[in-house]
């Protein structure tokens, strides 16, 4: 197995200016996905893609291969599977013929990504392994934006149902909702096969590089924190902040010198 982690990380954004090298937690947003990458033991390799002098410093920097990415493809439409796959293209045509085999499976993780439970990146390709799937991405619970209690308002501000007719499907309780899932950003781990859109049968779509059989895993809601907003960026801080702390130890209050 060759498994190749791609980090994409535009140089611009509108939400957020800047994003993917933001200080966040003390550190560039980006350096605390660099850091998930590296720790997930089924990793062969980790490149970089974007078109950011900042950000290909700050990857170079960490030891990692970064691939400079052309400006069509780091527009904010572009498409993500086209930036992967320029990415591994340029990263195996560097490596040169015959030096290596083709990196296979493909992890894509965002750069404006800094807080991800830890293993989720095994976690994702242990399942792509072992289901055959083409592809599997991580989801969170929806929470109380429920699809169910999405409506639609009129021009003159009546409230309707998004679907059917009863308004919140008749349930007032967040309990009695049925579970509901959506992507939440933290990882892609897709067969090459898949990503190449090699697969029969796919329809065009700006997501059939998940290929036919797609799988899925959950985790917890707030577990994944996906930058895209001023709000994001306070909330994850908060919580890197919070988990260095509690990392820190107390001090021995007993031990020589120790605060009494």
């Amino acid at each position: 197995m060759n498994t190749l982690a791609i980090i994409l990380a535009r140089a611009g954004s509108k939400g957020v200016p800047g994003k993917n090298a933001r200080m966040v937690g003390g550190r560039p947003c980006i350096a605390w996905t660099i850091d998930a990458a590296r720790d997930a033991a089924l990793v062969s390799r980790i490149v970089l893609s974007t078109d950011g002098a900042e950000l290909q410093r700050i990857g170079m920097e960490r030891g990692i291969d970064v691939v400079a990415r052309p400006p069509d493809l780091a527009t904010d439409t572009a498409p993500v599977d086209a930036a992967a796959r320029h990415a591994v293209a340029s990263l195996e045509s560097a490596c040169g013929s015959g030096t290596s085999p083709k990196f296979d499976p493909i992890v894509i993780l965002y750069g404006n990504v800094p807080v991800r439970p830890p293993g989720l990146i095994d976690r994702a390709l242990d399942l792509l392994l072992r289901s055959g799937a083409d592809s599997v991405q991580s989801y969170a619970p929806v929470g109380k934006f429920h699809p169910w209690w999405t409506a639609r308002l009129d021009e003159a501000g009546g409230v309707h149902p998004w679907e059917g007719e009863i308004l919140n499907h008749g349930i007032h309780r967040r309990q009695d909702l049925p579970p509901a899932f959506i992507p939440d950003g933290g990882v892609i781990a897709v067969r090459r096969s898949a990503l190449f859109l090699e697969i029969h049968g796919v329809p065009p779509s700006p997501h059939a590089f998940f290929g036919i059989a797609r799988r899925g895993i959950t985790n917890a809601e707030g577990d994944v924190i996906d930058i895209d907003t001023e709000l994001d960026v306070i909330v994850a801080d908060t919580v890197l902040r919070a988990r260095a702390s509690a990392e820190i130890p107390a001090p021995n209050m007993s031990a020589p010198g120790g605060l009494r």
